[in-house]
């Protein structure tokens, strides 16, 4: 049984400060900024011997100008409803606010374990400010500092306690991770919450709405997936914010973090540069990819639209040419579980191992038939083929000559490899060594 403990309170009190101290990495983006926090965003933390679940939430405000209020209410509540215990966090420094004393009776009624956190007490003169929020009448006060980690481990022997069970050290562990990424606005979460069918994501029609990279699970096939929503990628130059900047990082990492990749990209404006750049990106560290071409029911189509289009894309990716290319529509729900289904076949390739003897039986008799050409007089021999483990798939040729292999022919095996044996949304790698 897994342990989740929900962090929430009003927007800059520290709710994401304390969430990186808890998982031990920077994992949520900080910013003096209130709001930075938009989404439900999960880590692992582990105190005592017991596991469990951290959730960061938005700041929870009413009456607010900013356009976001109602979803990140909705949010929180959703992580409220999750959680197995609430860190509610407040700020020493304002004292107790209205919104303190509202959220407190939301809190009341969730009838959930609640911890008050009262945080930014750097020092001991600030420790007898937390006095005040006994107010709140929701127990025990726990002084804390986010920044420097004083009075945490108090707060955080009292949440254990609450747990029913020892909780798993890393349950994402061997579950293949699906990442979405696109330039912004192109309808990454909406996609996301199309597939769960909740509003896991926060979506407008306001480019940069996701800021950190979302993490949501996913079964289908009997088969469970963790799906990845990112913020929107763009060029450097036109990342002016220092949140934006930080969100383009999370989203390449977490790139970097996934077995598989779904680039989205909008039907109306096509391929852009910044999407080959993806591309490149991902195939580089050896990702499994599938190019999803959204809002394909705004496009006026006829017989041939989807073949140009199609060939559009392969002209600006090329030489790469093994990527899936699906044409859905989120809005109407049009192919988006084929693009899962394609993805799940993609991971499959990805890791898929071939037998020693099925390798060489398949690809002996095609190199015997177009042997690599003579250099200088040479003759060169490949004598035996073999799978190694890596990161995706990849085959060392063993020959007497692997220095005089040309780029030709190594496509040429290429080919013939993902003709036999199905790496479609794969990148593969052939080494040549000496036998």
């Amino acid at each position: 049984m897994s342990n989740i403990v929900a962090i929430v309170g009003r927007p800059n009190v520290g709710k994401s400060t304390f969430f990186n101290r808890l998982v031990e990495k920077r994992q949520a983006i900080m910013d003096n900024m209130a709001g930075v926090t938009r989404d439900r965003h999960y880590g692992y933390a582990e105190w005592i011997g017991k596991f469990f679940t951290v959730i960061d939430t938005g700041g929870y405000v009413t009456g607010s100008e900013d356009k976001f209020e109602s979803q990140i209410r909705k949010q929180v509540k959703l992580a409220i409803d999750e959680a197995t215990a609430v860190i509610f966090m407040v700020d020493v420094r304002d004292g107790i606010t209205g919104f303190d004393k509202e959220f407190a009776n939301i809190l009341r009624a969730s009838k959930k374990p609640v911890f008050v956190a009262a945080n930014k007490t750097d020092t001991p003169d600030k420790a007898m400010l937390a006095a005040e929020f006994y107010e709140l009448s929701l127990g025990e006060i726990y002084p804390i500092s986010s920044e420097n980690g004083s009075g945490t481990g108090e707060l955080l022997d009292e949440v254990v306690k609450t747990f029913v069970s020892e909780g798993v050290e890393d349950p994402d562990e061997g579950i293949p991770k699906i990442t979405i990424v696109g330039r912004p606005n192109v309808g990454k979460s909406s996609f996301l919450n199309a597939l769960l069918g909740t509003e896991r994501s926060i979506v407008t029609d306001e480019a940069g709405t996701t800021r950190d990279a979302i993490h949501s699970y996913y079964k289908m096939y009997g088969k469970n997936f963790i799906l990845i929503d990112t913020a929107g990628v763009r060029k450097k130059g036109k990342v002016k914010e220092d949140i934006e900047f930080y969100s383009v990082l999370r989203s390449l990492r977490a790139l970097e973090d996934s077995d598989v990749v779904i680039i989205v990209i909008d039907a109306e404006r096509g391929l852009e540069a910044q999407d080959v750049n993806l591309i490149s990106l991902a195939e580089r560290q050896g990702k499994g990819m599938v190019i999803m071409v959204n809002k394909w029911d705004l496009i006026e189509k006829d017989s041939k639209t989807s073949d140009k289009f199609k060939k559009e894309i392969e002209e600006k990716i090329a030489p790469i040419d093994y990527i899936p290319i699906i044409f859905a529509s989120v809005l109407t729900k049009q192919r988006i579980f084929q693009v899962i289904e394609k993805t799940v076949q993609v991971f499959e390739n990805k890791t898929k191992k071939i037998p020693t003897s099925k390798l060489n039986d398949a690809i002996l008799p095609e190199i015997e038939r177009q042997p690599p050409p003579s250099i200088k007089g040479k003759h060169i021999n490949i004598k035996y083929i073999t799978q190694v483990n890596a990161r995706f798939p990849s085959f060392v040729f063993f020959c007497n000559l692997p220095q005089y292999i040309q780029p030709s022919y190594e496509r040429f095996l290429e080919n013939k490899m993902r003709a036999q044996f199905d790496f479609e949304g794969v990148p593969i790698r052939l080494i040549f060594r000496k036998k």
